[in-house]
C-alpha cells in the first residue's frame, strides 16, 4: 500500500473537473508507457517458522537497517519507525514498503521491458536473500499465510493500517484476513487517452478471474488445505463491497474519467492525512469533504493529495489513478512475477492483442463477468464458462498475450524477446495445473501433511 512522507500542502481542490483531471494527467504517448511490477512476500524466521515481527535484533526493522547498511537504501520514517525504503534521489530502484503484516513488497520502478523487470526482480530478491540469511530471515511467494492464525501474525507499527484494522470488520467479515494474511503480485500500466483508459479496464476487468486461476497459490489455511485454489482472492469477496469486485458499471455507455470520479466519490473513505498523522474518519464521505462538510473538518477542503490518497484505498479487481494497477494474482515465486507483467503487457500494449483481447470479452454479460469472479477462487482453471472453461479462455488469452509480446519485439542480450516471460503460464495452461495443484500434490503426497514442508520447497 502507499506509502505517505511530508512535504508542501499540495492545491486545493476546487471542483470535480480537478479531480476528473488529475486522473486524465496519467496519459501518456505510446513511447512513454512503462511497466510497473509490484510483489510482495511472507517474511518468516528460518528456524521456528514463525512470522517476523516488526521489533527485535532480527525483527522486520532489522532487516530494512541492514538494507539501508548493505545497499544504500533510504529510510522513509513515521514517527520514530522505519516503514519503507527508497532509492537514493535520482536513483532508479523503486520502494520497498510494508504491508500490514510484515509482508515485504517491492514496488517496481516504471520499466521499459520486461528484460529490465526481471533484472529488477532479481536484484531484489538477491538483495533480500543476502540480508535475511543474516538475521535467520526466509520470505515465501504465494497468495496467502499457509500456517499463521490472524492471532499469530504481527502488525506493523504504520498509522493507516491503525485505521483500517478499526474499521475492517465494520464491512465485511474477511477484511482482517487481506490485510494481514494475503499477498499479491501486480503490475501497474499506462493509457495514452480517455478511450485507451476504458478498453484496457474493460478487458482486464473481465479477464481479471483467468489470472487468478493462472496465479492461483493459496489452498492452504492454518496448516491445512482450505478447499480454494486462491483463498487470497476468496477473501476479496467479503473484504469491503464498497470498494472492491467487478465493477460493472465500466461496461456501460458513457464510461470515462468521470464516471470512475463519481463511483470514488461514493467509496468511503478511511482517513485525512496532516502534519504526518493519519486521521480516522472512516466511513465519512469525499463528496462532504468536496462540499467542505467533512465531521470533523468543517470548513476545510480537500487537497490534490487528498484525492490522490483516497484513490489509493479503493481496491476493485483491475484500479484506476494515472495507470491501471492489474490487482487479481497471488503473491508467486521468482519467474511468476514477470509473468504477470508479461501477461498483462501482452495483452494491453499491443494494438493488435488489445483489439483480439476485447473480441475475446466484449460479449460477456455482468452476470458472467461475476460468476466468473465468484467461481475462480474456489474452482481456478478448470471453472465452467459457457462451452468451455477457464482454462481454455487462459489458453486463448496467452496466445493473445504472446502475439502482443511478439509485436513489441524488445530483444534482450540473449536475442529473446519477451515471449520467454509466459512460459511458466504456458505450461500451466498447457496441462490445466496451477501452483495450488501442485502444492496441493505435495501435500497429500510427499509432504505426509507436514505444511512447514512449503517454507523448504517454495521459499525463495
Amino acid at each position: 500500500m502507499s506509502t505517505r512522507e511530508d512535504g508542501a500542502q499540495s492545491p486545493l481542490i476546487e471542483s470535480r473537473a480537478d479531480l476528473v483531471a488529475w486522473i486524465a494527467a496519467g496519459e501518456k504517448p505510446k513511447s512513454g508507457w512503462r511497466i510497473g511490477t509490484e510483489h510482495e512476500k511472507f517474511v518468516f524466521r528460518t528456524i521456528s517458522l514463525e512470522p517476523v515481527p516488526y521489533d527485535g535484533p532480527r525483527g522486520i526493522r532489522a532487516l530494512m537497517e541492514l538494507l539501508i547498511q548493505r545497499y544504500g537504501w533510504v529510510a522513509i520514517m513515521e514517527g520514530d519507525n522505519i516503514i519503507a525504503l527508497k532509492r537514493p534521489e535520482g536513483t532508479l530502484g523503486g520502494n520497498i514498503s510494508l504491508e500490514p503484516g510484515g509482508q515485504f513488497e517491492l514496488s517496481g520502478a516504471p520499466l521499459q521491458t520486461l528484460h529490465e523487470t526481471a533484472e529488477e526482480t532479481s536484484r531484489h530478491l538477491c538483495e533480500v536473500l543476502d540480508v535475511g540469511e543474516d538475521l535467520a530471515i526466509g520470505f515465501l511467494g504465494i497468495g496467502f499465510s499457509p500456517k499463521w492464525t490472524l492471532a499469530e501474525t504481527p502488525h506493523m507499527p504504520k498509522q493507516r493500517y491503525a485505521v483500517m484494522t478499526r474499521y475492517m470488520p465494520q464491512v465485511g467479515s474477511r477484511g482482517l484476513d487481506m490485510m494481514y494474511r494475503t499477498a499479491t503480485v501486480q503490475v501497474n500500466l499506462d493509457f495514452a487517452s480517455e478511450a485507451d483508459m476504458v478498453k484496457k479496464l474493460r478487458v482486464s476487468l473481465a479477464l481479471q478471474p483467468v489470472a487468478t486461476a493462472l496465479f492461483a497459490s493459496s489452498p492452504f489455511t492454518e496448516g491445512r488445505p482450505n478447499g480454494f485454489q486462491s483463498m487470497r482472492s476468496e477473501v476479496w469477496r467479503d473484504t469491503d463491497k464498497r470498494r472492491t469486485g467487478m465493477l460493472p458499471f465500466v461496461f456501460e455507455d458513457g464510461m470515462g474519467y468521470e464516471r470512475y470520479v463519481e463511483y470514488a466519490l461514493d467509496v468511503p473513505m478511511y482517513f485525512v492525512y496532516r502534519a504526518g498523522r493519519y486521521i480516522d474518519v472512516a466511513g465519512s464521505s469525499f463528496r462532504d469533504f468536496l462540499a467542505g462538510k467533512l465531521r470533523g473538518f468543517e470548513g476545510a477542503y480537500p487537497t490534490v493529495d487528498d484525492w490522490s490518497d483516497h484513490l489509493t484505498t479503493l481496491f476493485p479487481e483491475v484500479r484506476l489513478k494515472r495507470f491501471l494497477e492489474m490487482r487479481g494474482a497471488d503473491g508467486g515465486r521468482w519467474n511468476m512475477i514477470t509473468a504477470l507483467s508479461a501477461f498483462w503487457t501482452g495483452l494491453l500494449y499491443d494494438d493488435a492483442a488489445l483489439e483480439a483481447a476485447w473480441q475475446l470479452v466484449k460479449d460477456w454479460s455482468d452476470e458472467e463477468r461475476e460468476a466468473l469472479r465468484n467461481g475462480v477462487p474456489k474452482s481456478g482453471l478448470r471453472t465452467p464458462f459457457r462451452a468451455t472453461s477457464v482454462n481454455e479462455i487462459a489458453r486463448e488469452a496467452l496466445r493473445i498475450a504472446r502475439l502482443g509480446l511478439k509485436n513489441r519485439a524488445r530483444i534482450n542480450a540473449k536475442s529473446q524477446d519477451e515471449t520467454i516471460y509466459l512460459a511458466p503460464l504456458e505450461a500451466m495452461a498447457g496441462k490445466g495445473h496451477t501452483l495450488a495443484d501442485e502444492l496441493l500434490g505435495r501435500f497429500h503426497g510427499r509432504w505426509e501433511g507436514d505444511i512447514d514442508r512449503i517454507f523448504e520447497e517454495f521459499a525463495f
